[in-house]
């Protein structure tokens, strides 16, 4: 009888639990709306960072993609050793803030960690972390996905059938070995090959995987563009900008990059595919976001 009382209550627990602490069934968001009310984009850009030191994340890069948006990527060690627990965790090594003049108002934003580390397949407990950002930057909204979308969906998301998954990666460069790579795409993005350049850069201890953030410029997968046409209130009241900016991943012997077909929509995942700001406005940014990391990759 104990060992079917005990039998019972794990796995009623078990209904509940899920990886990363989300309970079974619950609706996760994309973006968490800080409770920063800066009044200029460079007084939140420097109040985030200050707060997001003092709640233990390192700062590994920030840029300006267009006027009136302001980005900041921060890792911390909770993050490192989760990005170790998966093959291809490293594209959740970092996390991604956003301070945006929306209509004249400056808002704050940030990636809601439980929902990129569904997105992204991690293993481990990613509590932590959210309960350390929100500490930093507060917790006013969680939105971008209307009603939400579980964890189990998240781990097999794609926007539609038969269209990109997670890991249905862009093949970028196979090298001789990891550091050759590395240095490859360190001075391509030095020399702003196909106008792309270097955000941050994330060495996963302990590991052969290295994480590039990176800033388009040209065609299609320009930062601008992409936030002109599909991050603007008629959209959405709050931005999504935090989208930015895109990854590049050295593992091994091996540059790949995330689907932009994936990454784009996990970011937007109830935009339609049509009108004036669907994905059919933007619907060349995955072939020039890929082009560009390849170039990035291989000249």
């Amino acid at each position: 009888m104990r060992r079917f009382v005990i039998t019972v209550l794990l796995s009623v627990t078990a209904l509940f639990v899920f990886a990363g602490g989300a309970f079974a069934g619950e609706k996760l968001q994309p973006f968490i709306l800080s409770k920063l009310q800066p009044k200029t984009v460079e007084d939140g850009m420097k109040s985030a960072e200050e707060a997001l030191k003092g709640a233990g994340f390192q700062v590994v890069g920030s840029y300006m993609p267009e006027k009136g948006v302001g980005i900041i990527v921060v890792t911390s060690p909770e993050l490192l050793k989760l990005a170790k627990n998966t093959e291809y965790g490293a594209f959740g090594a970092v996390e991604r803030i956003a301070v945006v003049d929306r209509n004249g108002k400056v808002e704050v934003s940030f990636t809601n960690p439980e929902y990129w580390f569904n997105a992204f397949r991690m293993e481990g407990n990613i509590a932590p972390v959210k309960k350390a950002l929100i500490s930093a930057l507060g917790d006013a909204l969680e939105y971008g996905a209307k009603n939400g979308i579980d964890a189990d969906d998240l781990r097999d998301y794609n926007y539609k059938c038969c269209m990109p998954k997670f890991d249905d990666f862009y093949k970028l460069a196979d090298y001789d070995n990891h550091n050759q790579g590395v240095q490859k795409v360190e001075n391509n993005l030095k020399a702003k090959v196909a106008g792309v350049s270097k955000v941050y850069r994330v060495d996963i201890p302990g590991t052969k995987a290295t994480l590039f953030g990176v800033e388009f410029t040209k065609g299609q997968a320009a930062d601008e563009f992409v936030l002109s046409h599909i991050d603007v209130p008629e959209v959405d009241s709050h931005s999504h900008a935090a989208h930015l900016p895109y990854e590049l991943l050295v593992i091994g012997d091996k540059a790949i990059a995330l689907n932009g077909k994936f990454r784009i929509a996990i970011s937007w995942p109830y935009l339609g595919m049509f009108g004036k700001h669907g994905f059919m406005s933007i619907k060349q940014a995955p072939d020039d976001i890929e082009k560009q990391l390849k170039e990035v990759a291989t000249k």
